[in-house]
């Protein structure tokens, strides 16, 4: 598919954004809403079970307008149908991208390279299924003959974010007779923890590598095999009842002492941050089960549908992807705090960190020339209401604007005396705040002193969307997921990046193979970084020396 011919400052829409943007930035939320008495009903959306109310953002018609033809004359259309036929739109990697393809029904077809993909995708959640069957009913036996309680996921980056958020905002649904843990990080810190207080007769490690050979990754597994072999007594056959893979290097797997048979395989069309729905899963599945996991794989469904076939003045990861665009090109904002108002979902701001800046963090368009506009935002937050005691106050009255994205839920999973009425209570009274904050005749209305009056000012103005869902299962949670998959797809497309590349996180890994055997060698390195490099790897090798 050929490029837009026009970068993305000289089409018409974007022009026409600059010069509505000096008017629109003048006018304040209250002004908006006292203006237009049906505002609040009228920019909102509803699909697929999730309600979004927009009406608290910086926008009129005039905006909506723009935004919509800038995404039009940015070919956003044609790049869904791009994406959804599997054609290689990640260019850099020659690849398609089809994380669609692996929540598509069996009726589906898609093709890449003249093959159908589908069938594969639902042959390998089959398999998934009947391996997780076998560990809940506890027909799986551990080398002594003991029943796996405890599961240990090990992975890094996508194969270990998804999994982690999945896994604690559906804790609701778990099997709880099963422990889980995640060890990702290469701090040995990580590792020890997890496995502290485990019994390995009684644990099962799943290893998440595509390649079998990042480095994180196989460090921390061949720790967790030393680790089961030492309590096992030393029996190498051990391994093979205690460690399945999630991979696609056979040989690999099998030199690990892994049978084959317990490899569950992916593609190369699913990026590690879009694949927390395909075999990276499988700690997922085996935590809510196949019957939740297929339900969670049919929300994201329903909202890819959504997204490639709603009008884009309805279609929710479109608003939501041109609002944020309004806000990062246009008033400049540098972040985004997602706040989800459900204790389940406090792992799905970190989540969507890898998503969001892992997919848009880019300086050169897909023909590789330096864009002139901000890309990719900063996304970060934490579950209400802990924020409120901690950022908020930054956010209600700081010099910097940042949007917001509320998520909340009309049902709680744990019905505790008044807690949902007070948490959903703070929400709308946040968005509230946010929007249209107190002015210094409210404030001196309330008898506050003259001197302290400039200190309980809120400007106000201050954007937000809410999102408001019935309730958090897995299919809900699919939806909410895949929304902001969309959304980040939106921005790039507009921006004319390639979204599901990640060439910045290669750098720092080839540079740290360099310098592992400059640590570990027992002769002094020869040295060839720069001088602050040099002295920090000298005065390591030092310490580590005289401990």
């Amino acid at each position: 598919m050929e490029n837009t011919p026009l970068s993305l400052v000289d089409r018409s829409a974007w022009q026409s954004l600059k010069t509505h943007f000096e008017t629109i930035s003048k006018s304040h939320l209250r002004e908006l809403f006292a203006n237009d008495p049906e505002r609040g009903t009228r920019l909102s959306a509803e699909a697929v079970g999730i309600f979004l109310d927009y009406s608290k953002n910086r926008i009129d018609a005039k905006t909506l307008e723009l935004l919509l033809q800038l995404a039009k004359e940015s070919k956003l259309r044609e790049r869904m149908d791009a994406m959804f036929s599997g054609e290689k739109i990640n260019t850099t990697e020659n690849r398609a991208v089809l994380h669609v393809a692996l929540r598509a029904p069996k009726t589906a077809s898609i093709l890449v390279d003249g093959q159908d993909v589908i069938p594969g995708v639902h042959e390998v959640l089959d398999k998934m299924a009947s391996f997780c069957e076998r560990i809940r009913s506890k027909a799986w036996s551990g080398h002594t003959g003991k029943p796996i309680k405890n599961l240990v996921n090990i992975g890094i980056g996508g194969s270990d974010l998804g999994p982690v958020m999945a896994y604690e905002a559906l804790r609701h649904y778990s099997d709880r007779s099963l422990t889980f843990r995640f060890v990702s990080n290469i701090d040995g810190t990580d590792f020890a923890e997890a496995v502290l207080d485990l019994d390995p007769a009684e644990t099962l490690f799943i290893v998440s590598s595509k390649t079998f050979t990042t480095l994180e990754t196989m460090t921390n597994a061949h720790t967790a095999r030393a680790w089961l072999l030492q309590g096992l007594g030393g029996d190498e056959s051990a391994v093979a009842k205690h460690f399945v893979a999630v991979s696609t290097n056979a040989k690999e797997v099998s030199k690990f002492g892994i049978d084959t048979a317990n490899m569950f395989g992916f593609w190369d069309w699913v990026g590690g941050r879009y694949s927390m729905d395909s075999a990276i899963g499988l700690s997922t599945m085996l935590a809510i089960g196949p019957d939740n996991f297929r339900a969670m794989l049919q929300g994201f469904h329903e909202m890819d549908e959504h997204f490639r076939s709603a009008p884009f003045e309805s279609n929710l990861p479109v608003l939501m992807g041109l609002l944020a665009l309004w806000y990062s090109n246009f008033f400049e904002a540098s972040t985004v705090a997602v706040l989800p108002y459900e204790q389940y979902l406090k792992r799905f701001p970190a989540y969507l960190q890898q998503l969001t800046m892992e997919s848009n963090g880019k300086h050169v368009t897909l023909d590789g020339a330096v864009v002139g506009y901000q890309t990719g935002a900063i996304y970060w937050g934490e579950p209400g209401t802990n924020g409120q005691h901690s950022f908020y106050q930054l956010i209600h009255q700081g010099t910097r604007l940042i949007p917001c994205d509320f998520i909340a839920f009309n049902q709680p999973l744990n019905q505790v005396g008044r807690h949902h009425d007070i948490l959903l209570a703070n929400v709308f009274a946040q968005a509230e705040a946010l929007a249209f904050g107190k002015t210094s005749d409210e404030v001196k209305a309330e008898g506050t002193p003259d001197w302290l009056v400039p200190h309980r000012v809120f400007e106000g103005n201050r954007p937000s969307n809410l999102l408001l869902i019935d309730e958090l299962t897995p299919n809900t949670l699919g939806k909410l997921v895949a929304l902001y998959e969309h959304s980040v797809f939106t921005q790039g497309v507009i921006w004319n990046i390639d979204s599901f590349d990640q060439w910045g996180v290669e750098l720092g890994k080839v540079l740290a193979n360099r310098i592992v055997p400059e640590l570990e060698g027992q002769d002094e390195p020869n040295l060839a970084h720069d001088s602050s490099t040099n002295n920090l790897i000298r005065r390591y090798r030092r310490a580590k020396q005289s401990a």
